[in-house]
């Protein structure tokens, strides 16, 4: 009986001592994937190839893109490894407009000085829609994108040229975008469990109270709401971006 092969393990950068990959890296690990942690804010070196790694998932922080500390330049510059190996990459929030400006595209602040802290109105484009169908075998949709996401972030970035738009938002328009068929950069939080949640909205409270953003109580209640739907999205979503056989198959690129 043949053994299966053990996954290659995934590299996760995160941006703070104490932060987490959260629901992500779980998920990932119930995949099988051992979790390759590295802080580049505390000296972690990131690898010169993702040979050894199924992919990549650089998360949030307080950090900019627009930082001039030299990791974070390293960082953005870093990026093009699995764009030029063509492995798996993820980015999220921070993560994500990396990856922006990494392709050339702007990140700044909303122009009337707004931020998106709490849950906000997402909507999945014709694009982002078709990514998450079923199989032509299947009798099932996939599940839908959901409508409320999480978010923690001042800035947005612009869509690179190239890039497909994949979820929009009437705040920042930007939400989601797929360059090639394996880099994704999303501007909100499906990693967040109920903890991180708590941890936030109470070391990061004084932000609670910048313009448009959404007092701590709201945080909780509207997690009752949506959290079940972004799981689900979660879990067809990381399945799709891995390459799984059963996942859903991409559209445009």
């Amino acid at each position: 009986m043949a053994v299966a092969e053990t996954p290659l393990p995934i590299l996760i950068v995160l941006h703070q001592e104490h932060s987490s990959p959260g629901r992500v890296g779980r998920l990932l690990a119930e995949r099988g994937h051992r979790l390759d942690i590295r802080r580049p804010c505390l000296g972690d070196e990131l690898p010169v190839t993702l040979a050894g790694h199924a992919g990549a998932v650089v998360f949030g922080g307080p950090q900019s893109a627009n930082d001039c500390h030299d990791y974070v330049r390293a960082e953005i510059d870093w990026i093009g490894v699995p764009l030029r190996e063509g492995k798996p990459y993820l980015g999220i929030c921070l993560g994500a407009q990396m990856l922006a400006r990494q392709l050339g595209a702007r990140v700044a602040p909303h122009p009337d000085g707004l931020v998106e802290i709490g849950y906000y109105p997402i909507r999945a484009t014709e694009a982002g829609a078709r990514m998450l169908h079923a199989p032509a075998a299947s009798t099932l949709p996939g599940p839908a994108w959901p409508d409320h996401v999480y978010h923690w972030h001042s800035e947005g970035f612009e869509l690179p040229s190239g890039a497909e738009l994949l979820a929009k938002g009437p705040t920042f328009p930007n939400q989601a975008f797929r360059y090639g068929p394996r880099a994704f950069g999303i501007q909100f939080h499906p990693e967040v469990t109920h903890h991180m949640m708590c941890r936030w909205t109470v070391r990061g409270g004084e932000r609670l109270d910048l313009p448009g953003a959404r007092p701590r109580r709201a945080h909780f209640t509207d997690r009752l709401q949506h959290d079940a739907r972004i799981r689900l999205w979660l879990e067809a979503f990381l399945g799709r971006w891995l390459g799984d056989e059963d996942a859903p198959p991409a559209s445009g690129h």
